[in-house]
């Protein structure tokens, strides 16, 4: 008998499935301790401001299950009981299950569905247990999540699970806190995403703002109109070895006061003589002007890179890490080969994705 018994939630959750339409979300869970009715409502998130979007109430023994319109782009929501939420992301399609108790709604919880769901559930859980600590232990536990969390952001700056990483707060403070240099670079990279791959998305202009006000207040001359533009974001430093072992750190480049290329390029591809000739002719031009070429291989193997590195006069690194390299992502590098012009005073001034204007547009920087 027991194995032919299916919950009311699951009986519940397939009755809305099969009377949805193809454009729909599910939500569905239990709460223990509700087995009188429990009334939650579900909200969506605006840029700092909370919608409601539908109510939700439990049956039976705290069982619950409901459909919504699914999103055009993904979207972080929240179910509300009272001041308790639990948070979590739904991209398209998704069906998300939330298993609370009405006495720690917000702190014992468990959410499945899909990885974005369980990445921000395991984040809010983290956050708490932080945010129970007092004094250096807090501080230290802070500063150690927050570089986790970076290397989470800059996999892939332009994820819903960036977005809510860089506007999470631990109390009343914000684990980014945009007027905190190290910070704001950090919200840079993810607003560069979201301008990059997601410009129609309705968070893009919120980070935009949230950029320029940051900038506005660390460089008090900085107009808030002025356009976003990756050159405005400061270098992520990139240590990788040339052929002979060395290691070559881009910042180490960047202070001394050069004009640099940061090259992103496959030896191996069709477009890699070519390519590599137009800028044989910019270095040679300008070399004695004060240009360097820094030169990221993304070959299949270091052989390859090797046999091409050999026998040119610039800077040229493997990234063995290749299209899963972080500095593919924190460059925004959405296709190859593609060229970042850097001034004298380290600062990404330019981004050349066609060859052919190469050498127009380094001129205007020596």
């Amino acid at each position: 008998m027991k194995k032919s018994i299916i919950s009311a939630t699951s009986v519940l959750a397939l009755m809305l499935i099969s009377c949805g339409s193809n454009n729909e979300a599910g939500i569905s869970g239990t709460v223990e301790g509700g087995s009188d009715t429990v009334q939650m409502v579900i909200e969506q998130s605006s840029n700092g401001r909370w919608l409601i979007v539908d109510s939700v109430k439990t049956h039976g023994n705290g069982e619950f299950a409901t459909r919504m319109t699914a999103p055009s782009n993904p979207e972080i929501y929240r179910l509300r009981h009272g001041r308790d939420m639990i948070y979590f992301p739904i991209d398209s399609l998704e069906h998300i299950t939330i298993n609370t108790s009405v006495k720690n709604f917000s702190t014992d919880f468990d959410i499945s569905g899909s990885r974005n769901a369980v990445t921000l559930m395991n984040i809010d859980k983290r956050a708490i247990e932080i945010g129970a600590l007092r004094g250096n232990e807090r501080t230290d536990a802070i500063t150690n999540w927050k570089k986790e969390l970076v290397d989470t952001i800059l996999v892939n700056p332009s994820s819903i699970i960036s977005y809510y990483i860089i506007n999470k707060y631990i109390g009343t403070d914000p684990l980014f806190d945009p007027l905190v240099k190290e910070d704001l670079r950090i919200i840079g990279a993810v607003a560069n995403g979201y301008y990059t791959f997601r410009p129609n998305d309705p968070r893009t202009i919120y980070l935009v703002n949230v950029l320029r006000n940051g900038r506005a207040y660390h460089n008090p001359g900085t107009a808030a109109s002025d356009t976003l533009r990756v050159s405005e974001t400061s270098l992520f430093d990139i240590k990788l070895q040339d052929i002979n072992g060395v290691e070559h750190s881009l910042t180490d480049l960047a202070t001394q006061q050069k004009v640099i290329l940061l090259s992103f390029t496959v030896y191996a591809a069709e477009f890699s003589p070519s390519y590599n000739a137009i800028l044989s002719n910019v270095y040679d031009k300008y070399k004695n002007r004060g240009l360097e070429i820094f030169q990221l291989s993304y070959d299949a193997t270091d052989f390859v890179w090797r046999q091409s590195a050999v026998n040119l006069p610039w800077i040229t690194v493997f990234d063995p890490a290749g299209t899963n390299s972080r500095n593919l992502a924190m460059y925004n590098v959405t296709q190859l080969p593609l060229t970042y012009i850097i001034d004298r005073k380290g600062e990404i001034v330019e981004r050349v994705s066609d060859p052919s204007t190469l050498a127009t547009a380094v001129a205007r920087y020596l």
